[in-house]
């Protein structure tokens, strides 16, 4: 079944905290516009009130003359204008927004109730302000720009700017928060491929839980590798004792017993322990495996020399030239001996006795796909996916032979071991079918 893809914890984690983080800011952004508009709506409104009443001053204490000079070095300087407000001027009033409310009122409150604000007078766009002098009406023009608020470019200046230290302080946080399930994750991968001494952790952090955790693992480690060695030198003590009594009994039976069938028959049964005993510590080895790039051809037809001289055995190999692989030999070898040997043992036909055995290979998806297949009557569907269980046997045509149950779950373990997959399966025409993805490796 294929896995689920999905996030990272580390994009996760960065992921809700940017999101929380932005939509803090456009929250304070939102609720910083609001609370501005009205005290920068005020200002506006005293500075035009302020420009007002010092041009209502300036014009009721100057001559004619002099008010003509003055209106222009307003208009120069200040750009501002004041001209006479002719009954037939064509008005349009500010827009009725929240800002221009706050302003209308301010003005009015300080320069009278008749007090006259718009933004367009006779298709001339600005800010006018219409007051009296005296019982003349004056228009007063200025520049709305210079009482603007800020414009929306700098408001998405300022939110851009918050935004990206928002996704950088967030993307640090996730860094620290993960760092260290990442130390562990990879420790634990390091355990399962038994390596104990490089998945140490370190056990001075800062952070109190997680050295805890760390202490904790280490310790647990340490008794892991305890445990494996303990369970070598079991193994190794069982193999040693129980072969040198096997290996007297098969001399004892040679010279002992008269009858050759019975003799050829007790030999037979002390190979086969043998044997048992042999799978037993090939399933137990922890050996270390050393990977390193070679042709796939030589390697297989190693393996095949010897197999080939059993008459229970019909092997067809097809390999596609030039093939390089990142492997163990020897362990390389393990796997297809283990096969071959399920498939002599569980893959012969019922008229011949023959195993007939298929071995291929060739590129697959950037990978090497080595494929065993027998035409033995194969497995049930729902016993497949037990076949690499440490000893399982089928309970179908597959029970009849004699073996411990360790043979693919041996190569399962050793395939893992070489950074490859092993899947089971039966073939369209009949037979179980193993197929093994390997790295591939460059040729020189």
């Amino acid at each position: 079944m294929a896995t689920k893809p999905g996030l990272s914890l580390f994009w996760r984690t960065f992921v809700l905290l940017a999101l929380l983080l932005l939509g803090s800011v456009i929250a304070w952004t939102q609720t910083l516009r609001e609370l501005e508009s009205e005290p920068r709506a005020i200002q506006t409104a005293r500075q035009i009130a302020s420009l007002v009443n010092l041009s209502r001053a300036a014009v009721m204490h100057t001559d004619s003359i002099t008010q003509v000079s003055l209106f222009k070095t307003m208009k120069d300087q200040e750009h501002v204008v004041i001209m006479p407000r002719e009954p037939n001027d064509v008005v349009q009033t500010l827009k009725n927004d929240e800002i221009n409310r706050y302003m209308t009122d301010e003005l009015k409150a300080r320069l009278g109730p008749t007090t006259l604000i718009a933004e367009q007078v006779n298709g001339v766009p600005g800010l006018w302000i219409g007051f009296d002098i005296n019982r003349d009406h004056f228009w007063l023009q200025t520049d709305r720009s210079r009482f603007d608020q800020p414009a929306a470019k700098t408001w998405l200046i300022w939110l851009s700017t918050a935004a990206t230290l928002s996704l950088f302080g967030a993307a640090l946080m996730a860094r620290l928060i993960n760092r260290p399930l990442k130390d562990l994750s990879f420790a634990a991968r390091q355990v399962r491929e038994g390596d104990f001494e490089a998945s140490r952790l370190d056990e001075t952090v800062t952070t109190s839980e997680i050295r805890a955790v760390n202490i904790g693992f280490n310790r647990m480690t340490q008794k892991l590798a305890k445990i494996e060695e303990d369970r070598a030198v079991m193994l190794a003590g069982i193999s040693h004792d129980l072969r040198t009594p096997l290996a007297r009994l098969r001399l004892e039976t040679e010279l002992s017993v008269n009858d050759v069938e019975a003799r050829e028959n007790m030999a037979n049964d002390i190979a086969q322990l043998d044997a048992i005993i042999n799978k037993f510590l090939d399933y137990a080895r922890p050996g270390q495996i050393n990977l390193s790039p070679l042709a796939l051809a030589p390697i297989i037809e190693l393996c095949l020399s010897t197999l080939r001289k059993r008459p229970e055995l019909e092997l067809k190999v097809a390999i596609e030239p030039k093939l390089m692989v990142l492997v163990d030999p020897v362990e390389l070898q393990r796997v297809i001996t283990n096969l071959i040997e399920n498939a002599a043992r569980y893959g012969q036909s019922a008229n011949t006795g023959i195993a007939r055995v298929e071995i291929s290979a060739r590129r697959m998806d950037n990978t090497l796909l080595l494929r065993v297949r027998d035409h033995g009557p194969g497995v049930p569907e729902d016993q497949l996916k037990q076949l690499t269980t440490p000893f399982f046997r089928g309970e179908a045509a597959r029970t009849a032979a004699n073996g411990t149950g360790l043979g693919l779950a041996i190569v399962q373990k050793i395939v893992s071991r070489m950074g490859g997959t092993l899947e089971l399966g039966n073939a369209s025409s009949g037979g179980l079918c193993a197929n093994i993805r390997l790295q591939l490796a460059e040729a020189s």
